[in-house]
């Protein structure tokens, strides 16, 4: 069952580092995590990217150098980064912070083919779908 269980471990600091692009967050278990925001920006858990439905996830690129430039907490369970490019509709509850963590080699090779798969280069600019676009006020 997804979402925050008793056993899910809590964030015990949380810190934005602006000049390495980098999330530092430690877990009440121990452990230590340090996210880029690119690898945050790449899968943020939003519709907009994420989509509505499997498969429908859209492909994130030119966010290599992308900025938090404000994190706000959501309640006791998560927080929403604006990113510089404008993004903000992403809740990062904590178990999904944890998961990124715990999981990050395997996420960056997977978006690295998928990046390869689509023939597109990482810092490539994003490619605005004609009128498939999500408006995403739902």
């Amino acid at each position: 069952m997804a979402g925050l269980t008793r056993d899910t471990p809590t964030p015990t600091a949380l810190t934005v580092h602006q000049q390495s692009r980098v999330l530092e967050i430690a877990f009440s278990d121990g452990a230590q995590f340090r996210l880029p925001f690119e690898l945050l920006r790449v899968y943020s858990p939003s519709a907009e990217v994420q989509g509505h439905g499997p498969g429908q996830d859209v492909l994130q690129t030119g966010k290599r150098n992308v900025d938090i430039v404000e994190l706000e907490p959501v309640g006791n369970y998560a927080v929403q980064p604006t990113f510089s490019d404008g993004h903000n509709s992403g809740l990062f509850a904590w178990d999904y912070l944890y998961h990124l963590g715990s999981r990050q080699a395997q996420l960056w090779q997977a978006y690295e083919a998928r990046l390869a798969a689509a023939g597109v280069d990482r810092d490539a600019p994003m490619i605005e779908a004609g009128g498939s676009a999500c408006g995403h006020h739902h």
